[in-house]
């Protein structure tokens, strides 16, 4: 019988540290030797960090990432690691690299293999970089290990390579096959005993469910075991969920690593007990885990320690502080109300509530003054026509100075609290309530902020999100008495045409014939396509469903709507 012990590296690599990302893998592989492993998994590019972009377009930065390999090759003796890293093509054909993976072991490179499959959709552009493989390549490993740690040596197991894309060429993934060659099978008609594969795949709401189906239905096709080794983290706009994975040859789960945090997960092949399966948390819990460690990533990665925040007492802000509490720590949260002529009294009470509840600091800053001056340099401009969304949007851009005038001051980045259905239809003011530059819920529609923030309060011993905030007509309260719902269709409508039309392509006819009024559908299309400017400058938030506003989305702003 087959038997392996394996450990599958689940790190968060940062984009651009090589010297950082290289020493991480030592580390890694100094676990699994103390472990007993005799196989060490790392993630797809995890020398560099998944996506790199352009990064991989300078020969400096691909030539230092080699080194590092090598580097990682030489400490390679009496174990194997494979290692995700950009490999030069030999000849310097096509775009002159390789999205790659380096079997080390005996103190040099023993194997590589090149990604066949290199997906060009949504959030991906790998075709813009890389050069595509060509060869199955197989590796022998040495039979290493038991459960406890002790490591004996027996004949070698013959690992077949693959790389994230290379094992989502299903027909059941989309309907149909992506590519017109099989890596999966190619590989295992070669003679792999185990499949590997080394990914960074990005998370979406309940797509680890998807990913687990497919992985089994492949194994139980292919009759070979699968080690799933992921990238966690959040990078720019794509967050990484991790939960690496083994499968026996039947396609039975056998180890499931921890969600949204580094894991180290030893696996015994052919072992009779049991792995380490951990639990998935359920849609909104995932949810809120994937912002939080999105948001720690992009604040700590782009050297920032504190954040700011502009507390209006509504629940966007209300639930985007709670994130940042819950990334950052209340210590680096700043809380900031801003309340105008407009503003309720209740919305400043709730606005401080949370903070205390949160346990951040907080402070007032009214700005009457500032918008009365400034109505006041406008009026002979504005003489003879009537208020309009010109005057409300005064405060929001009054707003959005104030807390980047902190931002600047203080080194604190400013967070903003737009989500998926205002920045949708464009509910939301230039230059002001989009000031900032990182937007955690950017890509999560109203109605989910709402279980968010419920989720949220049922984790605490008392609710940390006042009630209030829950339970009044949401507002932006730029003038007397308005909420959101004399611009805009109630939000439960309004998400599911969002969701119809952006996310899954739907036309103006399939949504009225899924029951919903064409007027409102007409308008609220003539809303997204009006907003498109609008998006186009907004802060970098994080994807979290099939199709987010930004990468994976690239829409012309000087164009036509037919």
């Amino acid at each position: 019988m087959l038997r392996m012990r394996v450990l599958l590296g689940q790190i968060n690599p940062v984009v651009g540290d090589i010297e950082g990302n290289a020493r991480r893998a030592l580390e890694v592989i100094d676990e699994g030797r103390r472990g007993g492993a005799g196989l060490v998994l790392l993630p797809e590019l995890c020398v560099i960090g998944y996506p790199p972009k352009d990064l991989v377009l300078r020969k400096d930065f691909v030539r230092r990432n080699v080194e590092a390999v090598q580097r990682i090759a030489e400490a390679c003796r009496g174990i194997t690691a494979v290692v995700g890293f950009v490999q030069p093509v030999e000849g310097g054909s096509g775009t002159g690299i390789h999205n790659a993976a380096a079997v080390c072991g005996e103190g040099r490179i023993l194997q590589t293999y090149a990604k066949f499959l290199l997906p060009t959709y949504d959030v991906f552009d790998e075709s813009r970089y890389f050069t595509p493989g060509r060869e199955v390549r197989l590796a022998t490993v040495p039979a290493q290990g038991g459960g406890s740690g002790r490591s004996t040596v027996g004949a070698g197991v013959c690992v077949g390579l693959t790389i994230c894309e290379d094992l989502w060429n299903d027909e059941q993934f989309g309907g149909r096959p992506f590519y017109g060659r099989d890596p999966v099978e190619q590989t295992v008609r070669a003679g792999a005993q185990v499949l590997i594969n080394i990914s960074a795949s990005p998370f979406v709401v309940g797509k680890h469910l998807q990913r687990e189906a497919l992985f089994s239905r492949q194994v139980r096709e292919h009759g070979v075991p699968l080690l799933y080794c992921a990238q966690i983290g959040g990078n720019d706009d794509l967050l990484f969920d991790g939960v690496s994975l083994a499968f026996n040859a039947r396609g039975e789960l056998i180890a499931r690593a921890r969600p949204f945090e580094e894991d180290l997960l030893f696996v015994d092949l052919g072992s009779a007990a049991p792995g380490r399966i951990e639990a998935y948390p359920d849609e909104v819990e995932s949810l809120w885990r994937a912002v939080v460690l999105g948001t720690r990533d992009y604040v700590r990665k782009c050297g920032f320690r504190q954040v700011v925040v502009g507390l209006s007492g509504g629940i966007d802000s209300a639930v985007v502080a709670a994130i940042a509490v819950d990334a950052l720590g209340a210590e680096n949260v700043h809380g900031v109300a801003m309340p105008s002529r407009f503003s309720s009294r209740h919305s400043v009470e709730d606005a401080e509530a949370l903070a205390k509840n949160l346990g951040v600091d907080f402070r007032v800053i009214r700005i009457h003054e500032a918008h009365a001056a400034l109505e006041a340099s406008l009026a002979e401009s504005f003489a003879g026509r009537a208020a309009d969304v010109a005057e409300e949007n005064l405060q929001a851009r009054i707003r959005g100075n104030v807390l980047m005038a902190l931002s600047n001051k203080f080194g604190w980045l400013l967070l903003t609290t737009g989500n998926k259905s205002e920045l949708g239809v464009g509910y939301c003011t230039l230059y002001g309530d989009m000031c900032g530059g990182f937007a955690p819920i950017s890509d999560v529609p109203k109605t989910l902020v709402y279980r968010m923030a419920q989720w949220r309060n049922a984790q605490s011993a008392r609710p940390v999100i006042p009630e209030r905030t829950l339970t009044k007509p949401p507002s932006a309260e730029l003038r007397e008495n308005q909420t959101d719902q004399d611009s805009l269709p109630p939000y439960e409508t309004l998400d599911a045409i969002l969701e119809r039309y952006v996310e899954e392509d739907q036309s103006a006819d399939e949504i009225v014939a899924a029951g919903f009024d064409r007027p409102t559908v007409e308008r609220v299309i003539r809303l997204i396509a009006a907003s498109e400017h609008k998006r186009n400058q907004a802060a970098l938030g994080i994807k979290v469903t099939s199709r987010a506003f930004g990468t994976g989305r690239r829409m012309p702003i000087a164009a036509k709507l037919t």
